[in-house]
């Protein structure tokens, strides 16, 4: 565990964009092997808007990175935060809380919010108006949402009180993890019902992509699925019946245009129908 704290603590950017390339090069390969869908599509016309985007959030982290190594070594220095005031504990459960604590904040929280908060919620639907939900969405994140992830991430570093090893790890975790339950891969059912009860699965997670509420309002979690099953907001569809997008802004071209993304934010407010309202 220790090896693995000081890579982490220094590890150098080539690796960490290493992670990022390989992740998605990995899975659009399992993706062409093992597809859940057989979308009839050009994979590499609509990775383009998405890879854009994965640029775009590579940039703003890059550019806001000083202020997470600053609030790091601040809680460090002061030995604030949730998991410093706990009893002394082994390395390995230390670590483990500051990566679970990070993934509530960051992540969990951060979603949560965004589909709560009606002007939030327009700038997440760009993730969510991709109707080919693949590897390539896991980092489709209008520039403003980054932002917003960004600040919710250094709230958790700060209420956490993180190390920047476990910053990093929490981050190299994130970008695999999202990646993986993204991609467009059939697991084995029992498999992936195994998997959800840990972390968050593709089965899991494509729930959260279905058009319709409340669908799209569960299954938050990034990383882990625990904030999901301890918050009520765990539910389950049969992947069969999945349905990419939102049902309330349909135009799969408009949608697929980086154009008309980068302006969807600012568009009239429109949450997905309520399944109870076609009923």
């Amino acid at each position: 565990m220790e090896t693995l704290v000081n890579y982490f603590e220094t590890i150098p950017s080539s690796h960490r964009a290493l992670i990022l390339a390989g992740g998605i090069t990995f899975f659009w390969l399992i993706e062409g092997a093992l597809p859940l869908f057989n979308f009839k599509y050009n994979k590499w016309k609509h990775a383009l808007p998405n890879l854009f985007f994965t640029g775009t959030t590579i940039l703003i982290n890059f550019l806001l990175a000083f202020l997470l190594l600053k609030t790091s070594d601040w809680v460090v220095a002061n030995n604030f935060g949730i998991i410093n005031w706990l009893p002394e504990m082994p390395l390995w459960l230390y670590v483990l809380l500051g990566v679970l604590f990070l993934d509530f904040f960051g992540a969990y929280l951060a979603h949560y919010t965004e589909h709560k908060v009606k002007p939030l919620w327009m700038v997440h639907l760009v993730h969510h108006s991709d109707h080919k939900v693949d590897t390539t969405t896991a980092n489709r994140h209008h520039p403003l949402e980054s932002i917003i992830r960004f600040v919710f991430t250094l709230l958790g570093v700060f209420l956490v009180g993180a190390p920047i090893a476990i910053i990093m790890l929490y981050q190299s975790m994130s970008v695999v993890l999202t990646q993986f339950n993204h991609a467009n891969i059939k697991l084995p059912r029992k498999l992936d019902k195994a998997l959800s009860y840990i972390i968050c699965s593709p089965d899991m997670h494509k729930v959260h992509h279905h058009n319709l509420l409340p669908y799209t309002d569960s299954n938050y979690g990034n990383i882990f699925s625990i904030w999901d099953r301890l918050l009520g907001t765990y539910m389950e569809l049969d992947r069969e019946k999945i349905v990419y997008g939102v049902d309330t802004f349909p135009d799969e071209e408009k949608n697929s245009s980086l154009k008309e993304l980068l302006k969807q934010p600012f568009q009239g407010y429109r949450k997905p129908t309520n399944l109870e309202e076609l009923s």
